[in-house]
């Protein structure tokens, strides 16, 4: 059922539509894997790593939703199942129980890692077929880009 008619064509359509839920799926899923590794750091440097880590959920959780709402207002109903999310992140697993603060900081950079690389494949295959959608990516990768810069900062 279409609900809302795309400016786009059905070309541009199908692949904004996959950068789109690709990019929901990975940021819904940064945001639980901060969060449970938010929830699980231990160590020296516990306080600092543990609030950067809510940086990293909200920035995740607000670039979640701005992807959601485009992808809705070109007429694609966003997946963020937990199902879909589980299988289709680009993130690896995070382990289970405590976290040292080093090794919190090494996953987290894996994980802004993984997401941004393929944000940036998503900026290049939006360009043509719809800048708008393009934009909203450069945004988003931007932004994970500096929490990638900062995590990195954590462990030199």
């Amino acid at each position: 059922m279409n609900v809302v008619k795309s400016p786009l064509s059905d070309n541009d359509l199908k692949t904004v539509s996959e950068a789109l839920q690709g990019a929901l799926v990975d940021l819904v899923d940064l945001s639980l894997v901060a969060k449970q590794v938010h929830w699980n750091v231990v160590g020296a440097r516990f306080r600092s790593i543990h609030l950067q880590l809510d940086e990293v959920v909200d920035s995740a959780r607000l670039h979640s939703d701005t992807v959601a709402e485009r992808a809705s207002a070109l007429g694609v109903s966003p997946d963020g199942r937990a199902v879909t999310v589980a299988g289709g992140s680009g993130i690896g697993t995070v382990p289970e129980g405590w976290i040292k603060d080093t090794d919190a900081v090494r996953t987290l950079v894996a994980a802004l890692g993984a997401v941004i690389t393929r944000m940036r494949e998503r900026v290049a295959a939006t360009g043509d077929a719809d800048p708008v959608s393009q934009d909203i990516f450069i945004s988003v990768t931007a932004d994970l880009e500096k929490h990638h810069w900062m995590f990195q900062a954590e462990n030199v």
